[in-house]
Formats: structure tokens, C-alpha cells, sequence
């Protein structure tokens, strides 16, 4: 890094690797400066960059990874479900989650992961929060992302997973991956967990006038409970604000992507990921230009 700039180690030539991200919209996507920053961090020849593949073509952009020798790919909205159809194999996280958001090239196989839920447990282990084996969480939402997170806590241990989400049967489905330790949860739960993820889109982009998933009533929090915000634009969403304001511990999404985005660079690559490069380079795409 120079300058305030993310400079590549090199000009890719044609021995060059290529990853890359499908997704419609992806040019605003912070996983090109991210991966980026770490292949130069640790000295590799590979570029990543993003491919706007429009909806319903995602299995064709998959197919091109064979003929256009491109190594792996991040997969986002709205694919994620769509790919598996032409891929090799699956992980059991990614065929549970029927969703894939990493595809690596295995000998002449693709293969399916899903690398979301695993990437928020090594934030919050690596962070703050600390380990979430033995404690209660409340998981704001039932979408995509709340239903990996869901799988991932109930793998590492936590002692109950509730989650509010508006329809019973995306709720049911997010229950049913937590084994034993999940439930169906209200908002009015928030002051008896010990952790709280916010997995819904509100309080993303432009400001949000103090509106809270749920309606959650900021009154509910305090000291020993830790929020993670799944979301990192902005980097204070109103619910951190909020949280931090009742004394607890909260937290932005931009460790879980950082740490997702790491188990997809050593995935491809089979070198530990440079996280500090790589944070930092997801902290400067974040600054006003």
C-alpha cells in the first residue's frame, strides 16, 4: 500500500491466476480490492475481479470457469442457489444451506462451499465478542445469511439460537438447522441473550432515521451483551450505535467478510490468508472518496 493506494505486486501476464465474483449488482463489491491486496500481500501471481452476471445466467458463468481456466469464484445474489446445478460436488454446510458462495477448482472438479457462517464464528472468535460455545443468541432475521449463521453457531456450540424473522416458515427452515439448540424467538427476547446478530438489510446505506430490526427497543440491551451488525455500510449502523450507547459490546459485518473472503483466498490459493492486508484494504474501499 502506497499513498493511500492498493497496488498489485505486479501487471498480470499470462501465467497469471484468475478468481473472481459473480453477482448482480457486483461493481461496487469490496471483494476485488480485498483479494487483491492479499494476493500481493503474499507474493502470489493471481488477479481477482468482478463479473456482473445478470440473473438467470449464473450456471453458464460457471461453466466458463472450465473453458476459461479461471481457478475459483465468489458467488453473491443472486446465484448463490442457481450454481449448484452444474457443480461437482458440495460441502455439507453448502448442501445443507442449499447455497454456495465460494466454488473451487479441484482437479477438473468444481466444488461447492459455503464459507459465511464459518467466516462469522472466526470473527467473533478473533474479536471481541470472544467464542459463542455455551452462550444464548438471538439471530435477527430467517434469510440467506441468517440461515448460514444459524448452522455455523449451532456447530460451535452455542447454547441456544433463537431467531425472529416475519415468516414462519423461513423461521421454521432457519430453526431446523440449529439441531436441538434452535427455537423460534420475538424481539421481546433481546435482554436475555448474550449475543445478538443483526442478519437483516435494515439500517444499510443512507441513514435509516434510528429505525431498528424489529423494532428493537434499545432498551432491552446493556453491559455483558455483545451485537454484531452483519452490516459494514455504514460502519456505525444505528443499531451499533444504539448498542454501544446501552453500554454493550457491538461490532460491524465488515470481520465476518473479511474472514469469509479469508477462507475463500486459502481455499483457492492453499496459503494462509494475510488478514491484516486484507482488512485494511476493505477499510479503504469503505473511505469517502
Amino acid at each position: 500500500m502506497s499513498g493511500g493506494r492498493l497496488l498489485r505486486l505486479s501487471s498480470p501476464t499470462g501465467t497469471t491466476r484468475v478468481a473472481g465474483i459473480i453477482g448482480d449488482p457486483v461493481r461496487h463489491s469490496l471483494s476485488p480490492p480485498l483479494h487483491n491486496a492479499g494476493f500481493a500481500a503474499a507474493g502470489l501471481d493471481w488477479v481477482y475481479v468482478a463479473f456482473p452476471v445478470p440473473p438467470g445466467a449464473g450456471t453458464e458463468a460457471v461453466a466458463a470457469m472450465r473453458t476459461l481456466g479461471i481457478e475459483g469464484l465468489s458467488v453473491t445474489m443472486p446465484h448463490k442457489g442457481d450454481v449448484i446445478a452444474v457443480l461437482d460436488r458440495l460441502t455439507p454446510a453448502a448442501r445443507q444451506l442449499a447455497a454456495v458462495n465460494t466454488i473451487v477448482r479441484n482437479g477438473g472438479d468444481l466444488v461447492g462451499h459455503n464459507t459465511d457462517g464459518d467466516g462469522l464464528i472466526d470473527a467473533l472468535r478473533s474479536g471481541p465478542e470472544g467464542d459463542p460455545a455455551g452462550r444464548r443468541v438471538l439471530v435477527l432475521g430467517a434469510g440467506a445469511t441468517a440461515r448460514a449463521v444459524c448452522l455455523a453457531l449451532a456447530g460451535a456450540g452455542a447454547s441456544e439460537v433463537g431467531v425472529v424473522g416475519r415468516r414462519p416458515e423461513a423461521i421454521a427452515d432457519a430453526v431446523a438447522l440449529c439441531g436441538g439448540r434452535g427455537r423460534a424467538a420475538t424481539i421481546d427476547a433481546t435482554g436475555e441473550a448474550d449475543l445478538i446478530i443483526n442478519a437483516t438489510p435494515v439500517g444499510m446505506g443512507t441513514p435509516s432515521a434510528g429505525r431498528l430490526p424489529f423494532d428493537l427497543d434499545p432498551e432491552q440491551l446493556g453491559p455483558g451483551q455483545a451485537v454484531v451488525d452483519l452490516i459494514y455500510h455504514p460502519l456505525a449502523t444505528d443499531l451499533v450505535v444504539a448498542a454501544r450507547g446501552r453500554g454493550a459490546q457491538a461490532s460491524n459485518g465488515l470481520g465476518m467478510l473479511v474472514h469469509q473472503a479469508a477462507r475463500q483466498f486459502t481455499l483457492w490459493t492453499g496459503v494462509p490468508a494475510p488478514l491484516e492486508a486484507m482488512s485494511a484494504a476493505a477499510r479503504q474501499a469503505l473511505r469517502p472518496q
